[in-house]
Parts: structure tokens; C-alpha cells; sequence
């Protein structure tokens, strides 16, 4: 090998470079630790950690690096950070750390900017029930967490449907003079106007809302039942039937979600690899009760997507080729340890892990987060009976949510997954509403609400309303009654809420939206407006981002996409279709309208009778503009007659 060759990052590409390598490693120890890899602009290019840092930094320095990414790589190294640790499970935890801070661009990264979601109970005389992400800076207990907001939202329906407790906003609950709708449809114990004491809605509400999240479900049923006997031995046979129809869901609840471990807690992860792209999946299970899944798609950077395809293997050096290239042979294991390492940083962790494969260095990765924990922390992965069925459900989602992934090279599924990156979503949308109000100066009002999934439009779920009883024009109140139509029928029959709910229109119509969303005790909605731009021009269209957060709606942003943004593109053609839908709406109503004649509709005006009419004015503007006395004066049309055609045409 010539001189040349050997000196590695120095004289890569035949140009001397400021970073002397040579001098350099001559100064960094045999310990474990953590090396940062600098560019010229002061960017870190890469984090890793070594439990030998002289070995595992000179192996990118040899001359003999194969691969063409790996190679740039090193090319743009300017410096290199080492710190040292007292072991390979500190140098694996400030690892993750420095990754989940700098983002490096050569790294494999779990995109995820959201904390999860919580289920909050608040400090109050009558305590709320919500959805909750964030800090925890109210007053109260916080249930979770939970894997996405979908998750959540599940959760709060079926407390609602148990446990009756309040989930409107404290505003709403104290400015209530009778009960709302989810006191009809046995949703809430109407709190706000005291037909519920407090002493009855915490014990009745509140406790056994406590107890169920607690995973303790069995106990309360076990108090359901001692209710039950004391309000029938009371003869209340009504809260009797009651506590028994309570008893029965939640024992049909606890038989669903009821798993081998017990009551204890633990997360289920599954990795399935294949076409340079990586599908985590979740399970979280909390005090024996299955609170949901989500699945992640880490970011894998460009040489290690080459490696694993092409490969590539290197003879020169048996050490260098065990470090460069252990992810050819083991992508799983490489990606699953980078994802724990990172995925634990800033989320509880329970006392047992079970895996579908083993990681890269499994017992440093297990001492890190024993560390983290401040607790013994099992990875387990293999599995026998029950266990191993968690598992391999976890891995039968983690295999459909990649071949979805993979299908959605194309089409809307690539733009639903370029709408989730664009606005930093943590879940995929896979439902997306949108509402749009037509019509012709405040004549036949028509509201459209179109829906669509990973599939694209799912056309038989399209609905419209024909808006009535509100001023003519008033595109605030139609939209208002279409969102309360749409979504007071929902909630009575369970149906199906958005991920995403698009609105056309601005801040005005997004804060209708907002309102019945809290009036109906609806969360974890995401809410976007869609406004036009000037000239109507598509690329200025602008975006008025809402969420519910803790509760509380507010406006996140006003945002602008590029032009050629696929996410843009598939809210203007959400937007586009939910427009002509309405239109269409629109148009059927007031054809329908103008082709029946007003004169149809009078009580004693039969067909003879009209043809009479207009045989005598000569059509329905002649008549409108006729007195009672002209209209009288046609051969079977009597005064009173006479009078109730010109009420028609001249009534307020």
C-alpha cells in the first residue's frame, strides 16, 4: 500500500485537508466513550460510541473505506469531539442524548418531535376527564402514556360511555343553565347543573374512573356489584338495571384487553426491515390493560441503506470489517438498538422490554436503561406462549404498516405521509374530514363533508346537509350546523372521528369548528383551516393549524407549503373534492327549487286553478306583483283564497 493511501482522511481525494488525522489519534485513549464527527460549518455529521475509542475512530481513517457514503463522509470531517465515559452503557446513553439533540444527518433518527399523550383528570370540585400532551402543569393525575392520540381518544370514549365523568371545558361546565346533549345520551351525570352531588359523582365517577386506568378493573366490579344488590334490595330497580348494563361492559372491557402478564407493565416491540426502509411497532401495555400501538419509521441515512443493499465487505482488516459492517449482516439488530437507545430518552420505561430480535449490544443497551430507569430493566426476546404472541402480533402490524408504507411510493398515501412530515405529526392520518358551505346569495344553502383514508376517497362515507333556519349567507352559522349535525351523530353512534379535520376557510370558520368540537366533548382532533390565495391562486393557498392540547384548542400557526408540496397537494385535493361536492349539493337543491312551482304549495289552489293563474297573468312574476283584489278576480279564486296566494309572495 502506498504512503499515500495510508494516510486515510488526510489525503482522500489527492487535496490536503486541515484535519491531521495521524496527530490526532495519537491523542485518543483506549476507553469507551463517544466520538462526534465535525464538518467544516461546525455541523456534527455523525455520533457514536465505541467501548474502545482509539480502535473504533482510527477504523474511519485507514484508506481503505469501500463504501462511497461512508467515504464522503469522512471527507467533511474537519474535527473530531471525543468524550470519555466510565463505561459502555454511559457512552450508549450520551450517545442517544447527543442524537436526539443534533439530529445528525449520517445517523439512523427516530422522527419524532411530539411528546406522548396523557389522560388528565383535573383538581376540581367535579373533576374533567381530557386528552393531554405537553407539560404537566396542572393540578391533578396523569394517566399514561399512551402511543398516539387515537389511543387516547378510544380510552375517553369508553370512560365516557362507563363512568359518565364530565370531559367539557371548564368554561362550557360553568356557564351551563340545563344539561347538554351527552347528559341525553347517558355521556355525563350533568355536574353542571347539579343533578349529580358531588359526593356521587366522585364516588360513582371519579373513583371508579381512578381504578379502571389503575388497571383495576375487577375491583370495580366487584363495588358495581355491592351497588347493584343494595338498589335492588331497595327495590330501585332502575339504577339496579343500571349498575348491571355498567357490569357487563366492563366485563366484556377487561376480557379484551386482559393479558398473561398480570397487572404488570410492559412494551411489546417489533422491527420488520425490507426495501431500505424500517418498521417499528409499539405495544404498550400499562397494569395489564393494552393502551394501544404505534408504529415508527426510523430515518436510516443513505450509507447504511448502500451497505445493506450492495453488500459491500472489506478483507483487508478483520477488525474494521466486524465494525463497518456488522448492519450488512444484522440490520435488524443494528436499527432495534439504535431505536431503544433513542426511543427511552425521554419516555417512561417499564421493567421489561420484550423484543422480536435481540439488539447490538444488548447488555450495554440493558444497563443504560436500568440507568435511565434508576431500576432493573429486562430485554427480552426469547419468548415462549403468551408472550411470544404479543410478539408476533406486534410483528403481523409492524409487517402490514410497512407494506402500506411501501405501497405508498404512490399516489395518496405518499402524500399522506409527506401531510404527516410537513406538520410534524406523530401518528399517520388515517382519516381526514373535510367541510365546505355552498350557495348562491344565501339561496339553498348545501354543506359538504367528504372523507378520505390511506386509500384515497371513501366516497360512501361522503355526506351533505341542507342547511336551514340561519340568515341567508351566513357562512359561520352553516358551517356551525353541519359540524354539530355531523358530529352529534357520531358520537351517538360511535362512529368513526377524524385524525385531521380540514375546514375551508379561515380563522372564522376554524373557530366554529373548535366550538362544536368542545361543546361536543370531542379531543385530539388536529384542526386545519384552508384559506385560497389571492387571486385564488393554489400556491398561495395558507394554512391555519390548530390542535387541541391539553384540552385546549389554540392556534398553533399559519403556515405556507411550496408549491410542489405533495402534503399541499393532497389538502387542495381533499379541499377541491369537498368543494364540488358541495356545489353539486348546491345545485341539485336549487334546481329542485326553481323547478317546483310556489303556487304547488297552496292549500285550495288545485291544478285548474293555476293554470287559470297564469293563463290570466301570464306567469309567477305577473303574479307576484298582483294585489288581493287582481288575483280575486279570477274565476274560482275566492277573497280568502286570493289572500293566502298573495301571502305567499309577500310574507316576511
Amino acid at each position: 500500500m502506498s504512503n499515500d493511501s495510508k494516510k486515510g482522511a488526510e489525503n482522500l481525494d489527492g487535496d490536503s485537508q486541515d484535519f491531521d488525522s495521524k496527530s490526532f489519534l495519537k491523542t485518543v485513549p483506549h476507553k469507551p466513550g463517544v466520538y462526534r464527527m465535525i464538518s467544516e460549518d461546525e455541523k456534527i455529521l455523525y455520533v457514536g460510541k465505541a467501548k474502545d475509542l482509539r480502535n473504533r475512530v482510527s477504523s474511519y481513517f485507514r484508506g481503505n473505506i469501500a463504501n462511497s457514503r461512508t467515504y464522503s463522509m469522512v471527507k467533511q470531517i474537519q474535527d473530531v469531539q471525543v468524550t470519555i465515559t466510565a463505561t459502555e452503557a454511559e457512552a450508549l446513553l450520551l450517545e442517544s442524548n447527543l442524537i436526539k439533540k443534533h439530529q445528525p444527518r449520517y445517523n439512523i433518527l427516530l422522527r419524532d418531535d411530539k411528546s406522548y399523550p396523557y389522560i388528565y383528570l383535573s383538581n376540581h370540585k367535579y373533576p374533567r376527564l381530557t386528552f393531554h400532551r405537553g407539560a404537566k402543569k396542572g393540578k391533578g393525575q396523569y394517566f399514561g402514556p399512551y402511543p398516539s392520540a387515537g389511543a387516547v381518544r378510544e380510552t375517553l370514549a369508553l370512560l365516557q360511555k362507563l363512568f359518565q365523568v364530565r370531559q367539557c371545558e371548564n368554561s362550557y361546565f360553568s356557564n351551563r343553565s340545563r344539561p347538554c346533549l351527552q347528559y341525553q345520551i347517558k355521556r355525563c351525570t350533568a355536574p353542571c347543573t347539579n343533578e349529580i352531588s358531588v359526593e356521587d359523582y366522585q364516588h360513582q365517577g371519579v373513583s371508579h374512573t381512578i381504578k379502571f386506568l389503575q388497571g383495576k378493573s375487577q375491583l370495580v366490579i366487584e363495588e358495581l356489584v355491592e351497588l347493584m344488590d343494595k338498589a335492588s334490595n331497595q327495590l330501585n330497580f332502575e339504577q339496579a338495571a343500571n349498575y348491571r348494563d355498567q357490569i357487563e361492559q366492563l366485563r366484556q372491557v377487561s376480557q379484551q384487553q386482559s393479558i398473561s402478564v398480570g397487572q404488570s407493565s410492559v412494551d411489546v416491540i417489533a422491527l420488520q426491515f425490507a426495501s431500505d426502509i424500517a418498521s417499528v411497532q409499539v405495544l404498550t401495555i400499562r397494569n395489564g390493560h393494552n393502551l394501544g400501538n404505534k408504529n415508527f419509521f426510523p430515518k436510516l441515512p443513505t450509507f447504511f441503506k448502500e451497505k445493506v443493499g450492495n453488500k459491500e465487505t472489506s478483507d483487508d482488516n478483520e477488525t474494521s470489517n466486524k465494525d463497518e459492517n456488522f448492519e450488512i449482516k444484522n440490520p435488524e439488530k443494528n436499527i432495534l438498538a439504535s431505536f431503544l437507545s433513542q426511543y427511552y430518552i425521554s419516555r417512561e420505561i417499564p421493567a421489561e422490554i420484550l423484543l422480536s430480535h435481540k439488539p447490538e449490544d444488548n447488555e450495554p443497551l440493558e444497563e443504560m436503561l436500568s440507568l435511565k430507569a434508576e431500576k432493573k430493566v429486562t430485554l427480552a426476546y426469547k419468548l415462549r406462549g403468551d408472550r411470544q404472541r404479543w410478539v408476533d402480533m406486534a410483528i403481523r402490524n409492524a409487517q402490514h404498516a410497512l407494506s402500506t408504507h411501501l405501497a405508498s411510493k404512490a399516489g395518496v398515501q405518499k402524500r399522506v405521509l409527506a401531510l404527516q412530515e410537513e406538520l410534524g405529526l406523530d401518528y399517520i392520518p388515517a382519516r381526514m374530514e373535510c367541510f365546505d358551505i355552498s350557495h348562491m346569495m344565501g339561496e339553498a344553502t348545501v354543506a359538504s363533508c367528504v372523507v378520505f383514508g390511506l386509500e384515497g376517497a371513501i366516497k360512501s362515507e361522503y355526506r351533505r346537509y341542507n342547511i336551514s333556519g340561519i340568515v341567508g349567507g351566513d357562512d359561520y352559522a352553516a358551517m356551525h350546523q353541519a359540524l354539530e349535525r355531523r358530529y352529534k351523530k357520531a358520537i351517538e353512534k360511535d362512529s368513526k372521528l377524524p385524525d385531521i379535520l380540514f375546514i375551508d376557510g379561515g380563522k372564522g370558520q376554524v373557530t366554529q369548528a373548535v366550538d362544536v368540537l368542545n361543546e361536543l366533548q370531542i379531543s385530539g382532533v388536529d384542526i386545519i383551516g384552508v384559506t385560497k390565495g389571492e387571486g385564488r391562486r393554489q400556491d398561495m393557498d395558507t394554512l391555519t393549524v390548530l390542535s387541541q392540547e391539553g384540552g385546549v384548542s389554540s392556534v398553533k400557526e399559519k403556515i405556507m407549503l411550496p408549491a410542489h408540496s405533495s402534503a399541499l397537494h393532497l389538502i387542495q385535493q381533499v379541499r377541491d373534492e369537498a368543494h364540488r361536492f358541495a356545489i353539486s349539493g348546491h345545485r341539485q337543491r336549487r334546481k329542485k327549487t326553481r323547478n317546483t312551482s310556489p303556487l304547488e304549495g297552496i292549500e285550495g289552489l288545485g291544478p285548474k286553478r293555476r293554470q287559470d293563474l297564469l293563463k290570466r297573468f301570464g306567469g309567477i312574476r305577473a303574479i307576484t306583483r298582483a294585489s288581493v283584489e287582481e288575483l280575486s278576480k279570477v274565476n274560482g279564486i275566492s277573497a280568502k283564497l286570493a289572500q293566502k296566494i298573495y301571502d305567499v309572495f309577500h310574507s316576511e
